[in-house]
């Protein structure tokens, strides 16, 4: 698969998504270790509505991207951001490394920072969100590192295997977050 260098870090680069990928993100949204920390997770996604979700991204020119593993070009996974306001300069990231594999290993960690440093410094938001549930401890860790405070929580949100979870929400503002990508190229 061909992947083009976006937005590159040292573990990982932001690549435009390619529809030849659905059979992949198909088989990772349809783990259930992988997406049990996902929206999507009580949804049967076919191979076919994988591609029709990819190829609508694409046309709506959607802001996605495939996170590839720099040495070897190997897509691990995938982050968006959505629900941009360029009124009131803010948007929603979500991102998830489907390849586990790569799990505990700072790969969401650079991808997230790339995500927020091109949300930032090219879409020049200044307020960025992103909500996770309460039990997903390791996503926690890493919107933390990249800078992300908790702001709020919605209470017993998501109910899963008979158990209560709150949904909690995180942001980040533009003044908060320092650029190590893209300020490079600035001068």
């Amino acid at each position: 698969m061909k992947y083009f260098k976006k937005l590159v870090g040292k573990k990982c680069y932001l690549s435009p998504i390619n529809i030849e990928d659905a059979e992949k993100y198909c088989d990772w949204l349809n783990d259930l270790e992988v997406g049990i920390n996902l929206l999507t997770f009580s949804q049967q996604l076919s191979l076919e509505r994988e591609k029709n979700i990819l190829e609508d991204m694409v046309k709506n020119n959607s802001l996605i991207f495939a996170i590839v593993e720099s040495d070897s070009d190997k897509l691990i996974g995938n982050c968006s951001i959505f629900r941009v306001s360029q009124l009131n300069r803010k948007a929603e990231v979500g991102i998830f490394i489907g390849d586990k594999h790569f799990w505990g290993k700072g790969y969401g960690t650079e991808a997230l920072s790339l995500l927020v440093d091109y949300g930032f410094n090219i879409l020049n938001l200044n307020s960025i969100l992103l909500e996770v549930f309460s039990y997903n401890d390791r996503a926690i860790k890493c919107y933390k590192k990249v800078g992300f405070k908790k702001i709020g929580r919605r209470r017993e949100a998501l109910i899963r295997a008979g158990k209560k979870y709150d949904e909690i929400y995180m942001d980040i503002l533009a003044a908060e977050f320092k650029s190590i990508y893209i300020n490079k190229f600035m001068k």
